[in-house]
């Protein structure tokens, strides 16, 4: 197992999100109405063409800086993948903003939920007027917001529970990126995609108060790599959601992080108490902390690699924080379009972020055989 730092995590996030000039802007924000009219039939038209081989002469335009970045052929995979996201909040917004500029072929939301005052903490396409969200879902007024942000990316609505739909409905699409969510909604929808005949990637997110968490499952995965004057192939093999959490403490690096540890209590105490991912308060500080203990004795881990104070956090933290939506959304970005454009090493297996001390920790959790 590896265990490694990225500690420059605004370059990370600039290389997400370097499409920043005025054409990428959302329409709202065009110096005049009479552009965001004439702009979004032209955009809905050119987006019939993006199913071609070749980038369009309007692709190219739009695209010019990130194509000097990872090349046309990067850019032409990422016009082809489509990307499915259930679970919506202000992390996962972040991440489908860049995704969406980045030039995805589309992006399916699901989340059913119906907004409300709460919803508008971390989610910055949702406006405090209550008059145009009202009766909608939060995925609804998500995909009204999105699909300014590039017209020539196809943002749609599912109605449904991901985890009840059939292997066929995965078929579509390139990745599954999954919101906070209970432990073994992840562990199916992790099984169902490793079971479809075409790999799909799988990535969970979750954020929680000034923490965050993202999980990457590639399955077996080659991409390009450069070294020195020439270009090399890399192959890594993933293990599972289920393969990872199920490893023994014990057998983790010395100095793995203690979020990965907490975020586990967490999840077992969640489903324990037969609670929504979230529903949490300081109230259960004390069960948590039993639970800790005998997790700690069960694993053989002394129980100061869990340290109660961020347990605390972890409980009562149910608003998500912005400037971290920021960073995670970025990160999960990155690696989406890494994955699709098989370029760069993308992270394997556990990435987390802890504000307190700054840094991003990658931490390689895969079962003996994935290592």
């Amino acid at each position: 197992m590896k265990h490694g730092e990225v500690s420059s995590l605004r370059n990370i996030i600039n290389t997400t999100n370097n499409g920043g000039d005025d054409q990428r802007r959302p329409t709202h924000h065009l110096e005049s109405s009479a552009t965001s009219q004439v702009l979004i039939p032209i955009f809905s038209s050119l987006r019939l063409k993006m199913d071609g081989e070749e980038l369009t002469e309007q692709e190219t335009a739009l695209y010019d800086r990130q194509i000097r970045v990872w090349g046309v052929d990067a850019q032409r995979r990422l016009s082809k993948s489509h990307i499915l996201v259930t679970g919506i909040s202000g992390t996962i917004v972040e991440f489908c903003k860049n995704i969406v500029l980045a030039g995805v072929g589309s992006v399916t939301l699901m989340d059913d939920r119906k907004v409300t005052e709460e919803s508008m903490w971390a989610n910055f396409l949702i406006t405090p007027d209550e008059n145009m969200w009202d009766g909608k879902s939060v995925a609804e007024v998500c995909c009204d917001g999105l699909s300014e942000f590039n017209p020539m990316v196809h943002v749609s609505v599912e109605k449904g529970n991901l985890s009840t739909f059939d292997g066929e409905f995965y078929d579509k699409f390139s990745a599954v990126v999954v919101g906070r969510c209970s432990l073994a909604t992840k562990k199916r929808i992790n099984e169902i995609c490793r079971k479809r005949p075409n790999r799909i990637a799988f990535y969970t997110i979750d954020c929680r108060d000034s923490c965050g968490e993202i999980f990457v499952d590639l399955q077996n995965y080659s991409y390009a790599q450069k070294k020195l004057e020439e270009t090399v192939e890399c192959r890594l093999k993933y293990s599972s959601f289920e393969e990872a959490v199920a490893l023994p403490w014990k057998s983790l690096p010395r100095r793995a992080s203690k979020l990965y540890f907490a975020m586990r209590v967490i999840e077992k105490f969640e489903q324990d108490e037969g609670r929504t991912p979230g529903e949490t308060s300081i109230a259960d500080l004390h069960n948590v902390l039993k639970l800790k203990k005998l997790l700690c004795e069960e694993q053989s881990v002394n129980e100061s690699q869990i340290p109660d104070s961020l347990l605390e956090r972890l409980l009562v933290g149910n608003i998500e924080h912005p400037p971290v939506c920021a960073i995670i959304g970025g990160i999960l970005g990155q690696e989406v379009i890494k994955m699709v454009s098989g370029k760069g090493d993308p992270i394997k297996n556990f990435f987390f972020y802890d504000v307190m001390d700054g840094k991003g920790i990658i931490e390689d959790v895969s079962a003996p055989e994935s290592s």
